[in-house]
């Protein structure tokens, strides 16, 4: 039984899927000028607030073995752009946005997915954000060979600093 024009049906709007959410730009990449509210935290200049492809495409270069922090994915997008700063905040959301969407892939059967497990917060720290949570990551991590140890309350890659790639 379908539907008719009008009903209530025709209202529903399907959600979209992590994949649809990474593809949709939204109108960036944007360069604004830093305003003076912003320019407490980043000083004065520019900051490029990146699309949501360009965080994965960044995330989906680093090779197995190699890790990435979210501050490098930063320094080389506000280079890419020319600005001084790039949004950390909406750097985060879009690497977020990014690991779910590789999860949905690999549970699709697709294995070319965006290895978010290698992107880390600041000072090697695992993103209890990302799919599966601290202890899936810990695990994809040492299947690659490096080492996760407690540091207080966080999970955090051993000497990641010598696995870091450069962007």
């Amino acid at each position: 039984m379908g539907l008719r024009k009008g009903s209530v049906g025709d209202m529903v709007t399907k959600k979209k899927s992590w994949v649809e959410k990474l593809a949709d730009n939204k109108g960036l990449p944007k360069v604004e000028k830093i305003t003076d509210k912003m320019s407490k935290r980043w000083g004065a200049g520019t900051v490029v607030i990146p699309a949501p492809m360009e965080v994965n495409n960044l995330m989906k270069s680093v090779p197995k073995g190699k890790l990435a922090a979210i501050n490098e994915i930063r320094v080389a997008l506000a280079k890419k752009h020319g600005a001084t700063v790039c949004c950390p905040l909406t750097t985060g959301i879009f690497a977020w946005i990014a690991a779910n969407a590789a999860e949905e892939q690999r549970q699709e059967g697709k294995r070319d997915i965006t290895p978010y497990w290698r992107t880390l917060k600041s000072g090697g720290v695992i993103n209890p954000k990302y799919p599966g949570g601290v202890e899936r990551q810990r695990e994809l991590l040492e299947q690659e060979g490096h080492k996760v140890i407690q540091k207080g309350k966080k999970r955090v890659v051993a000497d990641y600093e010598k696995s870091l790639v450069e962007f």
